[in-house]
């Protein structure tokens, strides 16, 4: 299959310029996980509008002809790409309708109306999409969708272009999975710039696509989104990103519901970072399965985002539920 080369990449990441921000790199204390790991955590929340998203909007938008460019864009995200959606089209001098579900947190949807986009609330993720296929027909409006696509991966790819540049030398890096797109684009950049890396997709138990995906060797979807961790919530696995992490990803592991609640009070307590569920999933991973498996290396770990308000904070991370095991 083809995939984005290193100097589309960089291309891309120049093109983007100012629009995007080159989030830092912290490296944690030798307390986190033991002495022995070295911990680096990309710093992606400190990105525009409080997640990745903007990088793979940006590129999608980018690339519109200016005809289309001017008749819109639309979109669904219950959202994180919501809200990257509404921020490039104002930064693009276009306009964003984007369809959310009544489910979504008020915080989001309010965070997509001050970048100047109109909101429109659907019963569920399907009518949400259903409702966005017909502003499509009817407004001629571009779809610019949350996870799948070539653009989209090349968006993405710029962090994991950053992150390997940023920290040399890494055994392992974790990459968050919802629908794949960031995924697939981090390790597609990671396995070019540091071959040697182990790249490992996290996902939670209940919103496992891509993991189900890779056992059966084709795009999956799941009967039901059963998380906290709603950015990560796809309800499917996509041609595209599929596969790019079968090819650039070594392994995928999964996280309890618990040990994202944990990771959400680690992050707090170590970096004074509040995130949102998602925004965990990688350090979970790091503390909980792959704990033993990681020490002694140079890890690094994606922060993804941190789109979340204070009482929702306050909740999931004081919140200590039940082992939930496999959703299997």
């Amino acid at each position: 299959m083809d995939y984005p080369s290193l100097n589309e990449i960089r291309n891309n990441r120049s093109r983007l310029g100012d629009m995007v921000r080159e989030t830092p790199v912290w490296q944690a204390s030798d307390t986190l996980v033991g002495a022995s790991t070295q911990i680096f955590f990309k710093l992606e929340l400190f990105q525009y509008t409080g997640s990745f998203k903007p990088r793979g909007a940006l590129t999608v938008m980018l690339d519109l002809a200016a005809d289309e460019r001017a008749r819109g864009v639309t979109a669904v995200s219950a959202g994180n790409h919501a809200i990257a959606v509404a921020f490039s089209a104002r930064l693009l001098g276009t306009t964003a309708k984007v369809v959310m579900p009544k489910s979504a947190n008020r915080f989001r949807v309010e965070r997509c109306r001050a970048y100047g986009a109109a909101v429109e609330l659907a019963d569920d993720v399907q009518q949400a999409f259903a409702r966005a296929q017909q502003i499509q027909e009817e407004e001629g409006r571009v779809f610019v969708h949350p996870f799948e696509g070539p653009l989209t991966a090349l968006g993405t790819a710029t962090a994991g272009l950053e992150f390997a540049s940023q920290v040399p030398a890494l055994d392992a890096v974790l990459i968050p999975i919802g629908g794949g797109g960031l995924c697939a684009g981090m390790a597609c950049a990671f396995k070019q710039l540091q071959p040697a890396c182990r790249v490992i997709g996290v996902e939670p138990f209940g919103a496992d696509s891509m993991y189900r995906s890779f056992q059966n060797g084709t795009p999956c979807a799941i009967d039901k989104v059963r998380t906290i961790a709603d950015s990560l919530g796809a309800p499917y696995a996509l041609p595209y990103s599929f596969a790019l992490c079968r090819r650039f990803v070594d392994d995928l592991v999964r996280v309890e519901e618990g040990a994202l609640q944990r990771a959400m009070r680690l992050l707090f307590e170590e970096l004074k970072l509040a995130v949102e569920p998602a925004g965990a999933a990688a350090t979970a991973a790091l503390c909980e399965p792959l704990r033993d498996a990681l020490a002694g290396q140079r890890v690094g770990v994606m922060v993804c985002g941190s789109n979340i308000d204070l009482a929702t904070f306050a909740s999931q991370a004081a919140a200590e539920p039940a082992s939930q095991g496999s959703a299997d």
